[in-house]
């Protein structure tokens, strides 16, 4: 067998001698290439006996084994030091401003949640929550709907196949005045709360989604009237909309479980093609617009939820959350806010750190 040490000593050499990648590359094809000595010293134990394979082969490869070490050591060497060289030499502009990272939004519908509740928290109304799934009882009895209100209909209601504890059927709640029910039954009388939350109808137009969001008032107290309801929803869509010159109207409707019961109507006016709210609805390009509805909570309705009518008296109000904020930021169709689509809330998307206050103002900021 050939000696091999004079050729590994000047590859050794050879190596550490290498200043860049490409030449130690060349190096490494040169020894242990399909073509390099090492490689055909290896084909060279085919045509031994096995006595002169079993001392050449071990021999060979540790020939192969120094080899291919030194390669990798001089080539982590190589590395290394071409990185310093170019941390050396490049620098930071730090006077640059920064690239804009990709960040997340508060969807709309959430921002004028939390509106809600800065609101009405600083009016002192509690926030109360319950179950989207409801029985029957709460979602329509409770409420003073007999039997044949049309709200029960299967085309206003998505219904369940299974039946409630008591019998009735199990829903998908059309609003969140079971809340109310609950949120009085549990606590009595006096009770001041709100109650936000998703509700479901079947519905679907430029206007109307069969899921959309709802946020109901509540006030039970002793000598309570039409007046405080008027008062509480004013100093709202004040504080809401950010403009003193809001202008309610109440006029008169029918509710089941309110009496009397009035249509809450806020003044605006058309600028472009947007509505916006505020001034009074009788002055010239001006109109009036319908919010929500409202009442003095029914008698029936509080001996239902455990409370007695000839000691409390209260008022109920219920308001779209997604129509208050497609008037408030200028959106106008509610099938945007439940598409997904990302330009649609990067054009109406709020800042997670901007959060709403009374102090520093409730709407979205530039």
């Amino acid at each position: 067998m050939t000696d091999l040490t004079p050729q590994k000593e000047a590859a050794l050499a050879a190596i550490d001698a290498a200043d860049t990648l490409e030449a130690l590359d060349a190096e490494r094809v040169a020894a242990l290439g399909k073509k390099g000595w090492v490689s055909l010293a290896l084909k060279t134990l085919g045509g031994m006996s096995p006595e002169e394979r079993q001392t050449a082969g071990p021999a060979i490869q540790a020939v192969r084994a120094d080899i291919a070490a030194a390669i990798e050591d001089k080539k982590a060497a190589l590395e290394a030091a071409a990185l310093e060289a170019q941390l050396a030499n490049e620098t930071i502009d730090l006077t640059l401003p920064a690239p804009d990272l990709p960040k997340g939004s508060v969807h709309p519908v959430s921002q004028v949640m939390d509106e809600l509740a800065e609101i009405f928290a600083d009016l002192g109304f509690a926030l109360a929550t319950g179950p989207e799934i409801e029985d029957d009882w709460h979602n329509f009895t409770a409420l003073n709907m007999d039997e044949s209100h049309p709200a029960r209909a299967m085309h206003d209601t998505f219904y369940f196949p299974n039946a409630a504890p008591d019998g009735g059927q199990m829903l998908l709640r059309t609003h969140t005045s079971p809340v109310q029910i609950r949120s009085m039954k549990e606590q009595g009388a006096p009770i001041r709360l709100i109650a936000p939350g998703r509700v479901y109808r079947s519905d679907s137009d430029a206007t109307h989604t069969p899921m959309f969001h709802q946020v109901e008032g509540l006030v039970v107290d002793r000598d309570i009237h039409l007046g405080h309801l008027k008062w509480t929803l004013e100093t709202f869509f004040k504080a809401f909309f950010e403009r003193e010159d809001i202008t309610l109207r109440l006029r008169p409707s029918y509710f089941p479980f309110t009496e009397p019961s009035v249509e809450v109507d806020v003044g605006y006016s058309n600028e472009g093609n947007r509505r916006v709210v505020g001034g009074h609805g009788d002055a010239e390009g001006h109109d009036w617009m319908e919010l929500g509805g409202s009442g003095m909570v029914n008698s029936r309705v509080l001996e239902m939820a455990g409370v007695d009518p000839n000691e409390y008296q209260g008022f109920a109000f219920g308001l779209g959350i997604d129509r208050i904020a497609m008037l408030k930021y200028g959106m106008n169709d509610l099938r945007a806010f439940f598409d997904g689509d990302p330009r649609w809330l990067a054009h109406y998307g709020f800042s997670p750190f901007d959060q709403p206050t009374l102090s520093a103002g409730v709407g979205a900021r530039p």
